[in-house]
């Protein structure tokens, strides 16, 4: 299992794809690295609603497994693969539980009075 913390950008409606299975896609922003990324997940099945108490914009945790598979197509017989990130869980993160920004680090700085930097 894996974790990534990010605002949600986009919610999608529930897919009914066949009579048995069913999907919701979502998109969470993950801002941690130089450059945002864009990161598309599904929920499957009874995960589906997951997502119903959450908005676009809230600040979310997800929990999540990386599948991949592999799909031959029976008219040509070329192979693909493919790969998707299948959430277990959606946690809500409140400002109180987020990590601090580096903005709020550098006022935690000062504020402790760590004035012994070479410069």
């Amino acid at each position: 299992m894996y974790t990534l913390k990010g605002e949600l950008k986009v919610i999608n409606d529930i897919q009914q794809i066949s009579d048995s299975f069913r999907k919701r896609e979502f998109v969470v922003i993950d801002a941690s690295g130089q450059y945002a990324q864009t990161i598309l997940f599904q929920a499957v099945q009874d995960r589906c609603e997951l997502l119903d108490n959450f908005k676009v914009g809230d600040n979310v945790e997800v929990t999540f497994f990386l599948r991949g598979r592999e799909w031959t197509n029976p008219k040509d017989g070329v192979v693909r693969f493919f790969n998707s990130l299948d959430a277990w869980k959606i946690e809500s993160l409140s400002n109180a539980s987020e990590a601090p920004t580096s903005a709020d680090n550098a006022e935690t700085f000062v504020a402790e009075g760590d004035d012994d930097l070479p410069f």
